[in-house]
């Protein structure tokens, strides 16, 4: 698909849609890169809102503020998705841009991309070819059906690309590296003002486990998260958990009481330069998010994921990061006993940005 060459760059609109917190930290080097060359316009979906989730990542990062956010809230999977193609369309067709980019694996993700391809404007994806395999994960389906639709995949492993290439891809998949290399070398220039975390947490270096956990499987059954969370409350060291508001109100409608989990220490979520802080910090990190394996691993800290599989394969093969299930009887020794290798291989790039960019003039020319 090639656009009017009459045209010079910076005559080019770029559409940028986001809607979620991975996304906006992949949009900040990104953003900055293509403004270098294209006219960019941001397009927030809303799919999360909340000030520590949406707005303090643009101010942090200094992104520019989105031209348009869509505002939508629906806790409904599908109603979310549906709402948000209606409302992109409309917006793709009024801005009618020369290229949209999507990122990641997120409703947004997806919506973004069928808005886009349905009206025949150019779509670029950026972290394409992850799989987990495990089709229950809504952001499994995210993924693949943004692959097969979108016109460009710009990829950020070999595992990535091979699963493409499986897949009948090849021919319009670009190895590129990771761009959340480029997020987490731009951040750790800003941390340095973030020291004051650790004081008011009453928590030392290297000496706490930092835990996120947001999959549907481990916090939407009271049962499944009392099961990590008490089996967590028995570890070593304490263990600092940045909890979702709706993860909090189900865990206070379970019949235990959740202030008998003294060893974690609750928090409200946090802005993006101190969660980054707490990972530079931390022992090791605790999560299902593929996200913050993969932070883990560009900040060479030890992770363990908190689910049966993973999409980011080459962290769990390189030993940086160890899959543990709550419901297996070594779940707190697989933990205590996982520590950080000897070797540490650049599997994700570096200069991300600069090549998706330069990558994205020669397609569109």
């Amino acid at each position: 698909m090639v656009l009017n060459m009459q045209k010079h760059n910076n005559e080019f609109k770029i559409c940028s849609i986001v809607g979620a917190r991975p996304q906006f930290v992949k949009l900040q080097p990104f953003s900055e890169e293509v403004r270098r060359k294209f006219k960019e316009i941001i397009i927030h979906t809303g799919q999360h809102y909340d000030d520590n989730m949406s707005k303090s990542f643009f101010r942090e990062l200094n992104i520019p503020e989105p031209d348009f956010n869509l505002n939508i809230r629906s806790p409904y999977q599908g109603e979310q998705t549906g709402n948000m193609i209606k409302g992109l369309e409309e917006l793709l067709i009024n801005i009618n841009p020369d290229a949209v980019v999507v990122f990641g694996d997120t409703n947004s993700t997806l919506a973004g991309t069928l808005a886009a391809v349905k009206l025949h404007i150019p779509t670029f994806h950026i972290e394409a070819g992850l799989r987990s395999f495990n089709r229950k994960m809504p952001e499994e389906i995210n993924r693949i059906a943004t692959d097969h639709i979108a016109d460009y995949l710009f990829v950020p492993t070999d595992k990535a690309m091979d699963n493409l290439t499986h897949e009948g891809l090849h021919h319009v998949s670009y190895l590129t590296g990771d761009i959340m290399v480029d997020s987490l070398k731009n951040a750790i220039r800003k941390v340095k003002n973030q020291e004051s975390v650790l004081d008011e947490l009453k928590i030392k270096n290297n000496n706490y486990y930092l835990l996120t956990l947001h999959r549907p499987q481990n916090v939407d059954q009271y049962d499944n998260l009392w099961l990590i969370l008490s089996q967590l409350n028995k570890l070593d060291l304490k263990v600092v958990f940045p909890i979702h508001p709706r993860t909090k109100k189900i865990l206070k409608q379970g019949q235990h009481n959740s202030n008998s989990l003294s060893n974690i220490i609750f928090i409200e979520p946090q802005g993006y330069l101190r969660f980054i802080y707490l990972q530079l910090k931390a022992k090791k990190i605790l999560t299902d998010s593929g996200g913050i394996q993969k932070e883990a691993y560009i900040l060479k800290k030890p992770c363990l994921t908190i689910r049966e599989e993973t999409e980011w394969v080459e962290t769990i093969e390189t030993g940086w990061n160890k899959l543990c299930s709550p419901q297996s009887d070594h779940f707190l020794d697989t933990i205590i006993n996982h520590t950080s290798p000897d070797k540490y291989l650049p599997i994700f790039g570096q200069d991300v940005a600069s090549k998706i960019v330069e990558k994205m003039i020669m397609l569109l020319n």
